[in-house]
């Protein structure tokens, strides 16, 4: 049996493993019958073995894959093979962050797995950025900033969007102005160097949510 397990609410995913594990495993037995591997470091080698293995006293036994975004396409392919003969011993379950990172992995497999959503962090983008601000969410738009920039979005491109975003959503022209201020000024100290790109943009988010 396949599980995906997709979102960031870890709490809830927790929540869930314990109930495949109360409806699967032997109460005194869990840990015999339990694997948790992480992707980075995991080997398609080392996942045939898991898989592979006998249960303990047990009908079945749990295969949980963390950041399972972050495998090896060798192990995806694997996986793809592996969830359409379903081995009726092991359940595998793959705990994915974000469904884009796996878009065309999770395609392929669905159809073979039991799908369950929890919820995802909002996808970084200017658009969504531009929503926090609206929403006077600063720790939340400081945190997609952030993302954006970790991704290598350039700054005039974040700066591009939040513009774009701004002008077709306001309905306050005086509002308007000041917050297309607040851009160029941005845009002048990253461009005279008078800050750096990141801290001029994280006081440009501060500064637009304190006026919305």
């Amino acid at each position: 049996m396949l599980y995906l397990f997709i979102g960031q609410d870890l709490p809830a995913k927790d929540a869930a493993l314990k109930r495949i594990k109360e409806e699967s495993l032997p109460r005194k037995l869990e840990d015999f019958n339990l694997d948790v591997l992480y992707a980075e470091k995991l080997t398609l080698k080392e996942l045939q073995e898991k898989l592979l293995s006998i249960p303990l006293n047990s009908h079945k036994r749990i295969v949980l894959i963390r950041d399972a975004q972050g495998l090896q396409k060798a192990i995806d392919d694997f996986i793809a093979i592996w969830a359409a003969r379903q081995d009726k011993n092991t359940i595998l379950i793959l705990d994915i962050g974000q469904e884009r990172q796996k878009a065309a992995f999770l395609r392929s497999v669905s159809k073979h797995a039991k799908v369950i959503r929890f919820k995802e962090e909002a996808i970084p983008s200017a658009f969504n950025l531009s929503r926090q601000i609206e929403n006077r969410q600063a720790g939340k738009a400081l945190l997609i900033l952030n993302q954006l920039i970790r991704e290598g979005e350039p700054a005039e491109r974040i700066l591009g969007g939040l513009r774009y975003s701004l002008e077709n959503n306001m309905v306050n022209p005086r509002g308007l102005q000041i917050r297309l201020r607040l851009l160029l000024n941005c845009d002048i100290e990253i461009k005279t160097g008078r800050l750096k790109p990141v801290f001029a943009l994280e006081k440009l988010v501060v500064n637009l949510c304190a006026l919305a």
